[in-house]
């Protein structure tokens, strides 16, 4: 009898209505299949997900309720390595991030990249490296900061908090008071498109504004119904 070999990681990565980068982000992920990870999609109900051809493209494609905590949580329940990587879908990875998280994400582990915003505008350098500073002096990462997880430090915090928004947040508060983050200086280029859309400083208070309700101990579906209008799909996935 062949045994199954497990995947080095697990990569979770939680969709709604991405069609338009659906398929070409995929394709540029293949790299780390072929280097031994997994690839998990989590699609909360789009409206397009032809999965004829998301299929040679995945190791899996679970479908569930909307909801970026719960697709996180429904993906992690799922994978096969020991090792949990959460990705959002418009990352661009360095070419070292796997060999990075496999040899960080271990038992009792966890941590985040810097990343980098795609938009060529002045402000949005400072805005990267206010968030990769606010990153290390808090011990706090957001989902585009690409956290990884060992799965029994996953396990030992419950998972990701079931709440409509700020679940990245909220699970690093637990995790670090456990343990320290490994703050990665290597970076994830995530897409400055909602910063772009909506206005850099009025995109930056709006940000800022939801952290500071959020550790008053506002409920998060309130916090929710603030941000949907200037949210893009991917922050609502």
């Amino acid at each position: 009898m062949v045994r199954e070999l497990q995947p080095i990681i697990s990569i979770i990565i939680p969709v709604l209505n991405e069609r338009e980068i659906l398929l070409s982000t995929l394709h540029s992920f293949q790299w780390m299949r072929n280097k031994g990870c997994e690839l998990i999609l989590v699609d909360g109900g789009s409206n397009y997900l032809p999965e004829s051809q998301l299929a040679p493209l995945c190791d899996r494609i679970l479908v569930t309720r909307a909801g970026r905590a719960w697709q996180l949580n429904y993906g992690a329940c799922a994978a096969k390595s020991d090792r949990l990587w959460f990705l959002h879908l418009d990352s661009q990875l360095p070419k070292n991030a796997v060999d990075v998280v496999y040899k960080h994400a271990r038992k009792g582990c966890w941590g985040r990249f810097d990343i980098k915003l795609s938009g060529s505008h002045k402000m949005l350098r400072v805005i990267e490296t206010m968030i990769n500073l606010r990153s290390r002096a808090s011990a706090i990462a957001t989902g585009d900061q690409g956290i990884f997880i060992s799965r029994t430090l996953y396990e030992r915090v419950g998972g990701f908090p079931n709440i409509v928004l700020m679940e990245d947040v909220a699970i690093c508060c637990r995790l670090k008071k456990i343990a320290k983050p490994i703050n990665l200086t290597d970076r994830l280029v995530t897409s400055s498109r909602r910063w772009e859309r909506n206005g850099i400083i009025k995109t930056i208070v709006m940000m800022w504004w939801l952290r500071l309700l959020f550790s008053l101990g506002v409920d998060p579906a309130r916090l929710a119904k603030i941000y949907k209008p200037c949210s893009s799909p991917i922050a609502e996935s």
